[in-house]
């Protein structure tokens, strides 16, 4: 069997082997430390983009670079964890999330800031590789549940560092939004290295550079062009010319993925229909979660004198996403569920939705603060109902593919923002509008897609059907 457990070199039972909730914790505190680091430069990102001089897609790359960097490298890491061993890629995994920590908080350029957090989202690694960690040293009947508190972690620790935020840069400066991460994530690295056993667990494999390399690519060559298409010129050579890459590298990255035999995104997977659709549809709700989180804390943090901000502080800005993370908390249960019952059409249905509906409200009623906080709220709804309990093949390229939809989204909305900037080199009114709706448009996509997912089934049960 293709994986079956390797334990010939263990000769004997570690009985020096720590309890398994000593590793847990460890595992816990090294993705809180990511997740805040995801989630405390949201509603700090005009304040970032004003001190360092860019535009609002300038900005937008300082959550696009860590999403692509984390959908290319969480892949690669989880497979060399299996070949190499868990612990020493975790570990591993965690240093380099600590120098880019580094240079995020010592960051005075833009340009240095993206390529600290494209350094930084090596840290997407963390998850799977805990995932891998729980299955192996927890007692059998305790893995679903480690696996489910890890995975709420990433929700939890997004809503902590979305209400700190504020608060830190009040105090201090958004450097140290960077510094105070770096503490668990240090104190993570220290822990595991000496508390979280190896396994002897080893599944042979191979990895896929290439794969990932033109993944890179051609999300590159996408999204440059929509951040910069409005400074550049939509008909100028460069414009042009990066568009034309994209379209040459995505059907040659597709064919490559095809005949790989250790695929990033399995192509051979995306062609079941549970499976493809599940992942079109993480696609646009990826779309649409991470272009709100660009949008909305620009949207009110913009002064009162533009006619529509509300010259929110960055404190103020993180209570209006506080909302989207109680939603998610309420409906996560019931969304984990229904996607167990019934199977994961209905919770994408009203998934889809719920998110939908939410733009739909901040596109047409945003005058006051109760408007945004019910949208908000409703946005968490919609995106928790999106099944994320499974695990294993299915859940590897519905993560990735998600996370590819949240960069795509957030440089797209925040290109239209841009296009609408005036001579006080403030955004419009409209520009966001037309933002909210093309959110709303692309998981109107997602709904239509989600009626093609069979009933009753998820896209775990089709990998397992074609296996």
């Amino acid at each position: 069997m293709a994986d079956r457990e390797d334990w010939s070199h263990v000769s004997s039972i570690d009985v020096d082997r720590q309890h398994y909730n000593v590793t847990f914790t460890l595992l816990a505190l090294a993705a809180v430390a990511y997740a805040l680091l995801q989630s405390l430069v949201a509603p700090a990102l005009l304040t970032i983009q004003h001190d360092l001089h860019t535009t609002t897609a300038g900005a937008a790359w300082i959550l696009s670079a860590y999403l692509l960097s984390a959908s290319v490298v969480t892949p690669i890491a989880g497979r060399l964890g299996d070949m190499f061993g868990k612990k020493l890629v975790l570990v591993a995994v965690l240093v380099v999330l600590a120098a880019g920590t580094v240079l995020a908080g010592l960051a005075t350029s833009i340009t240095v800031m993206i390529v600290a957090r494209v350094i930084q989202g090596a840290g997407g690694a963390i998850f799977p590789l805990a995932f891998a960690i729980i299955r192996d040293e927890f007692p059998r009947e305790r893995v679903p549940h480690g696996i489910a508190l890890i995975s709420a972690i990433l929700g939890i620790g997004g809503g902590l560092g979305i209400v700190l935020a504020g608060p830190i840069v009040a105090h201090f400066s958004y450097h140290w939004l960077f510094w105070f991460p770096l503490v668990a994530v240090v104190a993570a690295v220290v822990g595991t290295i000496f508390f979280v056993p190896e396994s002897p667990v080893r599944t042979p494999g191979r990895i896929d550079p290439i794969g990932a390399l033109l993944l890179s690519g051609w999300l590159v060559a996408l999204l440059i062009p929509v951040s910069e298409g409005e400074s550049w010129g939509w008909t100028s050579g460069k414009t042009l010319a990066l568009f034309a890459v994209a379209a040459v590298l995505i059907p040659v990255w597709i064919w490559y993925e095809s005949r790989s035999r250790a695929p990033v995104v399995d192509m051979r997977m995306m062609r079941l229909r549970g499976v493809w659709t599940t992942n079109l549809a993480a696609l646009v709700f990826g779309f649409g979660m991470y272009s709100s989180f660009i949008l909305v804390p620009e949207f009110v943090e913009l002064p009162s004198s533009t006619g529509f901000g509300f010259g929110a502080s960055v404190t103020k800005a993180g209570l209006f996403m506080v909302p989207a993370t109680i939603g998610m908390l309420l409906a996560g249960p019931v969304s984990g569920r229904l996607s167990t019952t019934v199977g994961s059409k209905l919770p994408l249905l009203l998934g889809s939705v719920c998110s939908c509906a939410a733009f739909v409200m901040l596109a047409a009623a945003h005058d006051a603060d109760w408007e945004i906080y019910t949208a908000m709220l409703v946005l968490g709804v919609g995106i928790e109902a999106v099944p994320g309990h499974q695990t294993g093949v299915a859940t590897g390229m519905n993560t990735i593919v998600r996370t590819i939809g949240g960069a795509i989204g957030s440089q797209v909305t925040a290109g239209i923002v841009t296009a609408t900037v005036v001579a006080n080199g403030l955004p419009t009114e409209n520009g966001f509008t037309i933002a909210f709706a093309a959110s709303a448009a692309a998981l109107a996509v997602g709904f239509v897609v989600a009626l093609a997912v069979p009933a009753g089934r998820s896209a775990t049960e089709s990998v397992a059907e074609a296996a």
